[in-house]
């Protein structure tokens, strides 16, 4: 009876097959590895990804100079040649005067506090006034030490040799891994798309040149939102003849990179310094940085980012966070792109399900002679 029902008696057979058991244990395997190989290797691939982001940035000064006839490799030599230059200018310039000026203020700071009366006797009468002035003869005390500790940080120079030899390694590689992404970066991406269907290779080109658009304008406009802060705060700290005015808006240039919280930090570094110089100039350049935050946020960053980021604040915050989180302040100035390109993946995935659903949805389009 069992028979002709089509019931085989004993025990029922497995629907998996030996070589599929090991088959999915050998692609399981060869996953871990790869993913053991790329944590070995991690400082590679942030090499690699820190250079892709300068490629992309640097991409059109090349472009520009391939189009004036000039020879695409000697064109990055240029951009390299003109961006140490650059560099080297603005160091020459600014790091003597930077240099006596951040000694000065240190050696402010300290005698500020170092000194029985002057502006720290007010702080030391409020903390007695609530049982904390034990706390201020402890930071007066150890501000008094500060010198020699210093001079005994000086002595680990091997440490510090070792460090510096490290940034120049990692430096020189990025530049190398960056200058041969901009001589061939085109061939790359060509023979990439040659492994993937002819009718997706379209898409997946403007989806680069918009992913590339994103970093490129985001890179590039947070430098120069950055140099118009830190010269904003230059002539501001002018105008009101503070002291160290030039370390004091270098500060501003260098924290306002740092995407949502950075030009809230070095703003109140330098309200701070001021308060310490003179309340009513601190107190003019708190009335300041408020101000021209708001136009900051609200007239220079949409102009100058214009449409290369299309985020809600939301998901910059957590960009930033989270890449600050993985790489500190590099992983931050990074992590908005990064966002930027998944949004722009993640719309253009979206539009491909929509237009799928609705292919299978709409009815066909009926004959015109049934129509009829």
């Amino acid at each position: 009876m069992d028979e002709e029902r089509g019931f085989i008696s004993g025990p029922k057979r497995s629907q998996v097959s030996p070589e599929t058991v090991l088959l999915v244990l050998c692609v399981g395997l060869a996953m871990l590895g790869a993913l053991y190989l790329l944590w070995q290797l991690r400082q590679i691939v942030r090499w690699c990804v820190i250079a892709a982001f300068l490629a992309v940035a640097l991409d059109p000064i090349v472009d520009w100079l391939q189009s004036r006839r000039v020879p695409r490799a000697a064109g990055i030599l240029l951009v390299y040649l003109a961006l140490a230059a650059g560099l080297a200018g603005m160091a020459a310039l600014v790091l003597p005067p930077l240099l006596a000026q951040v000694s000065a203020l240190t050696r402010f700071v300290i005698r500020l506090f170092l000194e029985p009366q002057g502006a720290t006797q007010t702080i030391q009468e409020l903390a007695n006034q609530y049982g904390l002035g034990g706390y201020v003869e402890t930071l007066r005390a150890q501000l008094s030490t500060l010198p020699s500790r210093l001079a005994a940080a000086a002595v680990p120079l091997i440490s510090l040799t070792r460090s510096i030899v490290g940034s120049v390694t990692s430096l020189l590689s990025i530049l190398l891994i960056t200058f041969f992404l901009l001589l061939d970066g085109e061939k790359f991406i060509n023979s990439a798309l040659s492994l993937i269907a002819p009718g997706a290779r379209p898409t997946i080109r403007r989806l680069l040149n918009q992913s590339a658009n994103a970093v490129s304008g985001y890179i590039t406009g947070n430098i120069i939102i950055s140099l118009i802060a830190g010269a904003a705060a230059f002539v501001v700290s002018r105008v009101l003849s503070m002291p160290y005015a030039l370390a004091l808006a270098l500060t501003i240039a260098i924290f306002d990179l740092i995407p949502l919280i950075g030009a809230t930090l070095g703003a109140l570094l330098v309200v701070a310094v001021g308060l310490f110089v003179d309340p009513v100039r601190g107190g003019i350049l708190l009335v300041y940085f408020l101000i021209y935050q708001q136009i900051e946020n609200n007239l220079i960053q949409p102009f100058v980012y214009g449409r290369s980021v299309n985020l809600h604040p939301l998901a910059v915050f957590v960009a930033a966070v989270a890449g600050a989180q993985l790489l500190g302040i590099l992983g931050a100035l990074l992590a908005i792109p990064m966002a930027e390109i998944i949004r722009i993946l993640a719309t253009e995935w979206l539009a491909s399900h929509r237009r799928t659903v609705q292919t299978v949805i709409a009815p066909p389009p009926r004959p015109e002679n049934e129509a009829t």
